[in-house]
């Protein structure tokens, strides 16, 4: 397997490679998921992939954002340097980005972000449609779901094995973006799920803070599924603490083995949070996941010295070359120096002259040959052919053996051809939508209600694991014929988890549902096995135009819009396809694999949905904000805000050339739902008590 070191800096890519990474990934400008990183300038970036090749290493470039549509071209101009410099693959969270970077570089490798929350199979192969090379896999698979995804992938597999964990899935979280306006999605994570809280009012603790994982004891068990790439993640994370974490897995990929207790005892050192976890690969989540950073944690202080001292001398990832050096009477003297690969270099020098004292000595000549310290090659092998009685400055040896690794330092950094196209046009604008209709999506059947259907809401949207509870639909739909219903996909639903919900699809469409609402593009042949129009909903994060027209390539009829986006942003989106935003609702901030609710109270029935997981149940923060859970398909946790979005009063949402206003209900009582579909439709003038303009006015960084 491929080992991938994190390089959030110069300093940390040197300890990377010096310490045994086949490839590292890094960020340049601030169009990458760690912008809080040094990461690297536009000026560094040539460098340090000349720094990487000439040692054999590849780079990952991270462009692993939500962009917006004035950010698009600014991104084309960094897949441009990264083209040009010989980036051996660029990382992508963005649909839209990823189609653009292929119309134009048709040449450059690209890879699909764990961002993407890429899951099953039918996902992997979407993104290989579109181009991808490799993909990274959500943290949260266990893993049979790896194995089941590598047996069939058509492209490469990535791994994360060892660092932080996010208790979200990642793609999926706007706890940040909701609370501080710095955006998960946008590489400025603050982090509120490191901070202490409470579950149903319990003690405070830190349900929320998950071990980092560490997975060195499963490495055979990857490399024989199949994974290509194994990642170690901190590009946040010290350049000592990179050295440490890639020698001790660099060291077990290549002796095939597992991890000493010598060696786990260093990698808790370099950092841990209480120790550490693989329960999310053995497919047994739970509260033993759960850590903090110990303030009594020992000082690492010898163990990144050592470190420290040993990638700065920088010898101790060369590359191996065998030298061919020719100094023969009458003919300048040449030297060949050839590396792996059969890249091949050669220099040439003077003429030696007779000696006219001491002739030059052989074992002398290639002595003189194999010093190369200080460069990054490693003579194996110095071949001489020497004429008796010659004679040569000892000036002109040096000179000829630095020429000819300076060549073989250039070619080995030397970028492929690659070629380029203009950027394409922008999508095309639909007819601009004057007024927006409103569309509701549901939690319960209790809120499906005759009254809220006189309203006559565009769209009803209902939850697909909920649907057998939904048995009044096929009279209540039959008194509102201008209402469409349309099934809404979970968002995470492995493919051991498929036939659990093929059956509640077809009873949906039985029910009369005539679209399927889908949370990310391993889900659309869902969508094609029913025959039924897709539609995409939240988890898509649909942030810009070029996303917006390839989901209209791939057959999609509209797309909800991300919350994050300001609604100058929602007004100036060219929109190839319908499109809708949320206008009311508490707002999703995240979705777990680890069930709070099942860690509480010790046991959860949410599979089924049913039982005491339905609550209700919260999320108490340390401001005493009240975040309601909900129990979602897969025994997962969706947490939602603490109060609605509320701009029935603001007129601006009216005006950003939306097809459908979404109305989320989540946590409202059947009458609630009703008095706030009136509200929207000017038929009262009702506020909530407590309410939040959410991203709509602020955006997010």
């Amino acid at each position: 397997m491929e080992l991938l070191s994190p390089a959030g800096h110069w300093e940390a890519m040197v300890a990377a490679v010096q310490n045994g990474a086949d490839s590292v990934y890094l960020g340049c400008g601030e169009l990458n998921a760690r912008r809080g990183a040094k990461n690297f300038t536009a000026e560094q970036l040539p460098q340090a992939v000349d720094y990487c090749h000439i040692r054999g290493v590849k780079v990952y470039l991270t462009l692993n954002t939500l962009p917006s549509d004035r950010e698009l071209a600014a991104a084309a101009d960094m897949l441009r340097l990264a083209s040009r410099c010989g980036v051996d693959g660029v990382i992508v969270q963005d649909w839209g980005l990823a189609a653009l970077a292929r119309t134009m570089f048709p040449d450059l490798p690209l890879h699909g972000s764990t961002q993407m929350t890429v899951h099953t199979l039918s996902g992997v192969e979407r993104a290989a449609e579109l181009g991808m090379g490799c993909v990274v896999l959500g943290r949260e698979l266990d893993r049979d779901s790896v194995a089941r995804i590598c047996a069939r992938s058509p492209i490469a597999i990535e791994v994360f094995a060892h660092g932080a964990l996010c208790m979200c899935w990642s793609g999926q979280c706007a706890m940040s973006a909701l609370i501080g306006s710095r955006s998960g999605n946008r590489g400025l994570c603050a982090q509120p799920c490191r901070l202490p809280c409470r579950v149903d009012g319990g003690p405070v603790s830190h349900p929320l803070s998950l071990k980092d994982a560490c997975l060195a004891g499963h490495l055979r068990d990857m490399r024989d599924m199949g994974v290509s790439i194994l990642k170690l993640e901190g590009r946040m994370k010290r350049p000592e603490y990179v050295a440490v974490v890639t020698r001790i897995y660099a060291d077990l990929l290549r002796e095939d083995r597992l991890p000493t207790s010598r060696e786990l005892d260093r990698l808790a050192l370099a950092f841990s949070r209480d120790g550490f976890t693989d329960a999310y690969w053995q497919g047994r989540p739970g509260p033993q996941m759960f850590g903090v950073r110990s303030e009594s944690a020992p000082d690492p202080f010898a163990l990144f010295q050592e470190a420290r001292n040993a990638y700065n001398r920088e010898d101790s990832r060369t590359v191996p070359v065998t030298m061919a050096a020719e100094l023969r009477a009458g003919i300048p003297c040449r030297l060949t120096v050839s590396g792996p690969g059969g890249q091949t270099a050669a220099a040439q020098g003077p003429v030696p002259a007779p000696a006219h004292t001491r002739p030059l000595d052989p074992e002398e000549v290639r002595a003189r040959l194999a010093k190369t310290g200080g460069t990054p090659f490693r003579p194996e092998r110095v071949d001489l052919t020497l004429d008796p009685g010659l004679s040569l400055p000892v000036r002109e040896i040096n000179a000829l053996r630095r020429e000819a690794l300076d060549r073989l330092a250039a070619l080995r950094a030397a970028p492929p051809s690659r070629r380029e196209n203009p950027a394409p046009p922008p999508p095309e604008d639909r007819s601009p939508v004057e007024e927006p209709a409103f569309t509701v999506s549901l939690t319960s059947a209790s809120q499906l209600t005759p009254a809220l259907l006189e309203l006559t809401p565009a769209l009803v949207c209902l939850p697909a694991e909920r649907i057998e509870d939904f048995t009044a639909l096929p009279s209540l739909r039959d008194r509102a014929p201008r209402t469409a219903f349309c099934a809404v996909l979970p968002r995470i639903c492995k493919d051991s988890e498929l036939p659990a919900l093929l059956p509640l699809l077809e009873r949906a469409k039985a029910l009369g549902c005539t679209s399927l609402e889908v949370q990310n593009i391993g889900q659309l042949p869902l969508a094609d096995r029913l025959g039924l129009p897709p539609r995409g909903g939240l988890g898509l994060n649909v942030f810009n135009s070029r996303s917006l027209e390839q989901l209209r390539a791939w057959g999609l009829e509209s797309a909800l819009l991300s919350f994050e986006l300001r609604w100058e942003q929602l007004r100036d989106l060219r929109k190839p396809l319908p499109c809708e935003a949320l206008v009311y609702g508490r707002l999703p901030l995240m979705v777990t694999e680890n069930c709070l609710i099942a860690n509480h109270q010790g046991g959860c029935t949410a599979r089924n949905l049913r039982g005491p997981c339905l609550g209700p149940h919260t999320l108490t923060d340390r401001k005493n904000e009240v975040f309601p859970l909900l129990p979602v398909f897969g025994c997962r946790t969706e947490i939602i805000n603490s109060v609605p979005l509320f701009l029935a009063d603001k007129p601006d949402y009216r005006r950003c050339g939306l097809t459908w206003a979404r109305l989320r209900f989540t946590t409202e009582t059947p009458d609630q739902c009703v008095r706030m579909l009136a509200r929207y439709s000017g038929q009262n003038e009702d506020i909530p008590p407590a309410y939040t303009r959410g991203l709509f006015y602020r955006g997010v960084e």
